[in-house]
């Protein structure tokens, strides 16, 4: 195996690929990553058995075809230490790994490529295509709403339904859900759901921010999911379990609306969450006319109060949330305006933009 590339084009799949790379491992082929050199094309390839993640890129002319596995973070180290424009060579000889730059020589230790684990497509996979930015959106509005090493393991991730002309996404921790669905000609026949663990997740995000509105194509399998794009493929093993009946969370007959300014209302709910109990993080919020005053206390006897005008015309009411939680939502929402909606201070809110928007989301009070 022998091939020529610049630091610049190697560096990006090669960070992309080491990113998933566990560096507390029980196989110490999992502290390598995967690179296969076939038609001009270099793939490099990590994983840490959740979640695999392969970057491509072409390299120059005159290789040698071949695959090997080497020390991920050590390769990246390397190649990040060279100076910008230096033209890497690589060479394996006799089961060392060798780099090349100007006058810098670095010599690694390989295992075979036979030993590194690889994620095959399954049988009956079904195909989706949808545009990266829309993806991307979607994931970042609910994101938040995933619990984090809940017993309910289930909930450790984000659930993917598939309709034949909509795709939904659904996020909860059992005291919060977001969800947000999109219009899309899927083809499906019938409703899938799958849910993508919360490391799948996150590592998903991270690589759809690179810019590009190009189609992805989503692969649904049995038990893994795989997102295809020209310069890099992710796969990510699904959660085995059932996710709740996220339809009866939603609050219905809600008799109580509120308008108000997002920004406005950000920026009061940051004020009171300084003085709030730094455990429970709990506001008392109440609802009187043209006026929402906010409260705040904590075990040291300090208090906040602050008053923000919204556009409410029900009977006085007075609900406790957890701060975080409605700060949560309101740094997702795309909109100038928000609406709550409300029936009483034990039902869950209701929080959604004003503007026309396909995402919902739900916020359970709390006893104050």
């Amino acid at each position: 195996m022998q091939f020529t590339i610049t630091r610049d084009a190697i560096l990006k799949p090669l960070q992309l690929a080491a990113g998933v790379v566990e560096r507390r491992h029980t196989l110490p082929v999992l502290a390598n990553v995967l690179l296969t050199l076939k038609n001009g094309v270099l793939e490099i390839t990590g994983t840490d058995l959740e979640v695999e993640l392969i970057g491509r890129v072409r390299v120059n002319d005159g290789s040698r075809e071949g695959e090997v596995t080497v020390p991920g973070r050590k390769l990246l180290d390397i190649c990040k230490s060279l100076p910008e424009e230096a033209q890497l060579d690589f060479l394996l000889e006799e089961n060392k790994f060798i780099v090349k730059a100007g006058r810098s020589r670095f010599t690694l230790a390989t295992l075979p490529a036979s030993d590194f684990p690889v994620t095959v497509d399954e049988p009956g996979t079904f195909e989706v295509h949808i545009e990266r930015s829309q993806l991307k959106a979607l994931i970042d509005s609910c994101a938040f709403a995933m619990a984090q090493q809940d017993v309910r393991y289930y909930l450790n991730g984000m659930l993917f339904e598939v309709g034949p002309s909509w795709f939904r996404v659904v996020a909860t921790d059992g005291h919060r859900l977001a969800m947000h669905t999109t219009g899309l000609e899927t083809g499906a026949t019938e409703v899938q759901q799958l849910i993508v663990p919360r490391k799948g997740v996150l590592e998903l995000s991270r690589l759809l921010a690179e810019p590009g509105d190009e189609d992805l194509a989503l692969l649904i399998g049995l038990s893994h999911i795989r997102a295809k794009l020209k310069d890099f493929t992710f796969t990510s093993k699904l959660v085995d379990g059932k996710f709740p009946d996220y339809q009866r969370v939603l609050p219905k007959g809600g008799d109580k609306t509120v308008l108000g300014d997002k920004s406005t209302l950000r920026q009061a709910f940051n004020r009171a969450s300084i003085l709030s109990n730094e455990k429970y993080r709990g506001v008392h919020l109440q609802f009187n006319g043209e006026e929402l005053t906010i409260l705040a206390n904590n075990p040291e006897q300090e208090e906040a109060e602050d008053m923000v005008a919204v556009e409410y015309d029900g009977d006085r009411l007075e609900i406790g949330f957890n701060v975080s939680y409605l700060l949560d939502v309101l740094n997702v929402l795309d909109s100038d305006k928000v609406k709550f909606t409300l029936s009483d201070s034990n039902s869950s809110a209701l929080v959604e933009a004003v503007s026309p928007s396909d995402a919902l989301y739900v916020v359970m009070p709390m006893r104050l």
